[in-house]
């Protein structure tokens, strides 16, 4: 980890990244990526490199990415040579688009959903969470936090020279929830937005059988092997047995 974080954030790299540039296409973002990761001992396949381009996420822009920050001086807390060089990313993040109005940021907003259009892949955790569907698309919830400083929907007003001149109001059938401050830009500040967070933090409940009967089925018929501990042995074996065909 601490290999793939010196490489992304070295300071020349990100000096030349936030540079003024055109959007880097497909190609080269993939390139950009496929390098970072082989710079480490990490060694990642074609579909986990799918999966690795979908980093970027569209909506409240600065604040997810600073998220990611966040996340990832976690990652190397212990490491001071490491965190001087995410400081100086937090200052050029803060540099170059903190002071970026409500248009600009719907620009890059737009440019990245232009950018990821055309890309369905499936996430494993995005599909459990139903978050994503089958097909690659993801599922947008209609119950969703009101982004801060707009007005709960359900209220029509009309106008006449700059004058409300009438008011309907209608049920929307819908909970939405009020954002009731703004996320902070600053170093240590609060996001407000989840998004960008680490999705394994959360705990998750795993569909097995009750306790009594799988107790039962022990005493009677020996264990049941578990579903879930099967595959991650199978993926060990398949990974081990892929470094023990590179040693040989």
């Amino acid at each position: 980890m601490h290999d793939i974080v010196g490489t992304m954030f070295n300071k020349r790299f990100m000096e030349e990244l936030f540079k003024p540039q055109e959007m880097y296409s497909k190609k080269a973002m993939r390139t950009v990526f496929d390098r970072l990761a082989h710079a480490s001992i990490m060694r990642l396949n074609t579909a986990s490199m799918d999966k690795v381009s979908l980093c970027l996420r569209p909506s409240d822009v600065l604040l997810v990415t600073l998220n990611h920050v966040d996340a990832i001086k976690d990652f190397v807390s212990g490491s001071p040579k490491i965190l001087l060089l995410i400081d100086h990313v937090y200052h050029l993040l803060n540099e170059h688009f903190a002071s970026l109005s409500t248009g600009q940021f719907q620009l890059i907003r737009q440019a990245l959903l232009s950018f990821f259009q055309d890309m369905h892949i499936r996430v494993s955790i995005f599909l459990k969470d139903k978050v994503q569907n089958s097909n690659g698309r993801f599922s947008l919830p209609v119950d969703s936090p009101i982004p801060y400083g707009t007005e709960i929907p359900g209220v029509i007003r009309f106008y006449a020279n700059d004058d409300i001149i009438r008011t309907i109001e209608f049920k929307t059938n819908t909970k939405y929830r009020t954002v009731l401050k703004p996320g902070s830009f600053d170093k240590n500040g609060e996001r407000i937005t989840l998004l960008g967070t680490n999705m394994y933090n959360v705990d998750r409940n795993v569909e097995t059988s009750s306790v009594s009967q799988s107790q039962s089925q022990d005493t009677t018929a020996g264990a049941t092997p578990n579903p879930l501990a099967k595959e991650e042995l199978n993926l060990l074996a398949h990974l081990v047995g892929k470094d023990e065909k590179k040693a040989k």
